[in-house]
């Protein structure tokens, strides 16, 4: 009996050489499968060199629209003999490994008898098929995808189509791209029962959806939210963030005379670059930079001067591996408490979690609202899964009835009717100090401190007056969190047996994992902290259970000390489960992590991880 076919469900794992042209390839197969309505998602492991080490690319489909990444693979092409050995070892059992045959297969790396091995000779194909070797070498990547079309069962008039729109002025690359699609495909189907137990079938699911990374959908969030000024220092994973907001300037920001109103700077280093965007601020631009946290760690004495001068400015970090240099081209959430406590001396800063691209255009919005109503740093912490992997996410709502909250600023007209104006003095009771812009009228001058000064703005050293504005600040910062965005509470048909707590990118894995808590008759109640300072709810969340468990993406159990910190919880209502070895969150680690801890909480049906995995009470 052969295995139960199972369509819409699969994980697929393409290894090629770094620099080898396979990106457009396997975007190429990833967006037909999308544009066949399936959901989908698309994880890009690649090293940090420019070229020649190993890189991999992974593709979960799931018609349940589970999306996170899965560390089984059903197919594994190999198409780097550098990785055969564990390309050949992540193939589940009773998946299958396809590998180009022009070179027979080491007799070691074919003994898995467990396991369907499939060989196309795919360099012989391209050198009969085409001319030159650069070209032999990007032709092979499209015959690959020309046999998984003939496997998988895949439609050929979306690979058309696509090839069409994307080729359209270059007839001879869609001739070309086509030939080596059917190379592939019609030896599939000469030499392999196609297609093979595991295949996609048209649905609906994707309908009124979008594939979109997060730092483009952040880059169009600054512009949607009225940013005109960008400072950035080139640092990985962050830089396709301004590469998308250039794009998006060029486009859309212009004057009706045709000349740009914007201003974007690559400054000497990060220094220079949140220097210029608190600057530019100052001067009443919405102004940002983005980095990863390396670069906030250079920014810590600035983002101290922003707090305390209370000057709003939006910083994007596109976290990856650390400390140091660290793993620049893995994920992971290391720089939560450093985002909240950036700076020495006592500080405090808002921070926002998006959990998706899609929430990275809207919380880019919210985060420069935020950052002028209350003149202060905000954060929005991303992360290099989110920021440069793609994501299939409802499409982007853009309301050109949208206007800018700037807060409390003064105008020439309200400066003339006053007697005297005052930068830090709290007129309202609700910790915001007025503020005014460079230039609008002579009374609105003032001397923007770093140092101490009291309420009126001028220098002191007295204790009891330099109190007075840190409480504040203090005060007005904790007040910020009226107006984040609320925790995603959502709670299951019956008393919960326990509770998961997470944050950001870990979302997606964390709701698979209930859902399969949920198979077993298990009952769990999620909360996903949006942003910092934390609601009320989050800590009445916390106190309904005796035991939650948080779920992140590093070894010390930010999230869960950042809670310890700034709740009233007791120690034992929480317990990590932490996965940081830098590749994105499966449910098979957060339902491992939790197996630790809970001897009555089922694992996962299968492992196969490769992270690091612990948890910790």
């Amino acid at each position: 009996m052969g295995e139960p076919i199972r369509v819409n469900d699969f994980a697929i794992r393409i290894a090629t050489v770094n620099g080898t042209g396979s990106a457009s390839a396997n975007g190429m197969l990833m967006q037909a499968i999308f544009r066949m309505g399936i959901p989908i998602s698309g994880k890009n492991i690649f090293p940090s060199n420019i070229q020649g080490l190993p890189t991999w690319y992974e593709i979960r489909v799931s018609g349940e629209g589970h999306t996170a990444r899965r560390p089984e693979f059903d197919i594994v092409v190999a198409m780097n003999a550098e990785t055969y050995g564990r390309d050949v070892a992540d193939v589940r059992a009773g998946g299958w490994l396809l590998y180009d045959s022009t070179w027979p297969l080491d007799p070691a790396l074919a003994s898995r008898s467990d396991i369907h091995y499939l060989g196309v000779p795919l360099s012989a194909l391209c050198a009969e098929g085409f001319e030159g070797a650069r070209t032999r070498l990007l032709m092979k990547n499209i015959a690959y995808v020309g046999v998984l079309v003939a496997l998988l069962d895949l439609d050929m008039e979306i690979v058309r189509g696509m090839l069409e729109e994307t080729f359209a002025a270059k007839r001879h690359l869609i001739d070309a791209n086509l030939s080596a699609i059917a190379l592939g495909a019609d030896y599939a189907r000469a030499h392999f029962a196609c297609p093979l137990p595991i295949r996609a079938q048209t649905m609906d699911a994707t309908r009124d959806h979008i594939m979109i990374d997060g730092n483009t959908a952040a880059a169009l969030g600054c512009v949607y939210a009225g940013a005109t000024v960008g400072a950035w220092y080139p640092i990985t994973p962050s830089t396709s963030l301004f590469d998308g907001f250039t794009r998006f300037c060029k486009k859309f920001r212009h004057r009706a005379d045709g000349k740009a109103n914007y201003i974007i700077l690559q400054a000497e280093d990060e220094l220079a670059a949140i220097g210029i965007t608190i600057g530019a601020a100052w001067g009443g631009a919405r102004a940002f930079t983005s980095t990863s946290g390396a670069g906030v760690s250079l920014m810590n004495e600035f983002l101290g001067l922003a707090y305390y001068a209370e000057i709003g400015c939006v910083i994007f970090d596109v976290q990856r591996v650390g400390p140091s240099t660290g793993m620049p081209t893995r994920t992971q959430q290391g720089d939560i408490l450093s985002n909240i406590y950036a700076s020495h001396g006592d500080t405090a800063h808002v921070a926002l979690f998006p959990a998706d691209p899609g929430e990275c255009f809207t919380m880019a919005r919210d985060a420069f609202d935020l950052a002028e109503r209350y003149q202060t740093p905000v954060f929005v912490v991303s992360d290099l899964d989110i920021g440069m992997n793609d994501w299939m996410v409802p499409k982007l709502k853009w309301d050109d009835a949208y206007r800018p909250d700037r807060g409390k600023v003064l105008s020439a007209e309200q400066l003339e009717q006053m007697d005297a104006f005052y930068r830090y003095l709290d007129v309202d009771g609700d910790g915001v100090a007025y503020r005014t812009l460079p230039g609008v009228h002579p009374k609105g001058a003032y001397f923007t401190r770093g140092s101490g000064h009291d309420k009126y703005g001028k220098y002191t050293e007295d204790a009891a007056k330099y109190t007075e504005v840190v409480d504040r600040i203090a005060r007005k910062v904790r007040s910020a969190k009226e107006r984040i965005p609320a925790p995603v509470i959502e709670r299951a048909d019956g008393p919960a047996d326990f509770a998961i707590v997470t944050v950001g990118g870990c979302d997606r894995a964390v709701r698979e994992a209930i859902a399969a808590y949920a198979k077993q008759g298990v009952r769990v109640d999620y909360l996903r902290v949006l942003g910092f300072p934390f609601a009320d709810e989050v800590e009445a969340f916390l106190r309904e259970h005796a035991i939650n468990y948080v779920v992140e993406q590093n070894r010390d159990g930010q999230l869960r000390r950042l809670l310890l910190l700034e709740t009233g919880i007791e120690r034992d209502r929480i317990a990590s489960v932490v996965d940081y070895g830098g590749l994105p969150l499966s449910k098979h680690a957060v339902m491992s992590g939790i197996a630790r801890l809970r001897p009555d909480a089922a694992a996962p049906e299968s492992t196969g991880l490769h992270s690091k995995l612990g948890a910790r009470a």
